[in-house]
């Protein structure tokens, strides 16, 4: 795809969600840390709800270290995979305790040492909780980067190395943004609103 295309693809995206944002509520790097490992395969909504009560008492990794991988599983078990994300947060917790002095890393390197944490977290965690630039591949990313032709890619990490060099630096994050609400309420995946998609002019799905 070309240049110019990519370009006004972005420019409509743009104006379609000009207020898109992550749409997990956090406070600290820890939090977003923490609610991006609980969203894996769970809603946004459900994990606020979680975190909602969750961040009351244990917002920090030493909080959350007094707890137990069975009482934090209680508290996130509408999360779903509650055991092994429990496991994953207590340990990632602990780790940076003890090699970060309790502050979130913030390099991709650093990020991705910690238990239960990929390049999609990490990506998440880079961008919006420290504004460095980075796309984060999800399934409405990947999904709707595919359709459009904006990036090809048989994995998430195939996807975001060609969207990293298809779109410039500085529209990284919210370039990520916009694919994710374009995912959700238009191209979506059973049943993508075609008729009513803005971007149906350049989509390679649609033609």
């Amino acid at each position: 795809m070309d240049k110019s295309t990519i370009n006004n693809i972005l420019d409509v995206l743009k104006k379609t969600y000009p207020d898109a944002k992550c749409a997990l509520k956090f406070n600290s790097p820890y939090e977003l840390l923490v609610s991006t490992i609980l969203s894996a395969q769970c809603t946004d909504v459900r994990v606020n709800q979680v975190t909602n009560e969750l961040f009351k008492e244990y917002n920090s990794p030493d909080k959350m270290v007094t707890l137990t991988e069975e009482e934090l599983s209680e508290k996130i078990r509408s999360c779903g995979f509650y055991k092994n994300k429990s496991k994953n947060i207590l340990n990632t917790s602990k780790y940076i305790l003890k090699d970060y002095n309790g502050k979130v890393p913030s390099t991709m390197e650093e990020l991705l040492k910690l238990p239960g944490v990929g390049r999609k977290t990490a990506d998440v965690v880079l961008s919006n909780a420290f504004g460095i630039p980075a796309i984060a591949v999800d399934t409405h990313v990947f999904r709707v980067s595919n359709r459009l032709g904006i990036a090809k890619g048989k994995t998430p990490e195939q996807v975001e190395k060609e969207l990293m060099k298809n779109i410039p630096k500085d529209m990284w994050s919210a370039s990520h943004h916009y694919l994710i609400w374009h995912g959700r309420l238009i191209c979506k995946s059973r049943k993508p609103k075609c008729e009513e998609c803005p971007l149906s002019p350049y989509c390679e799905y649609t033609l």
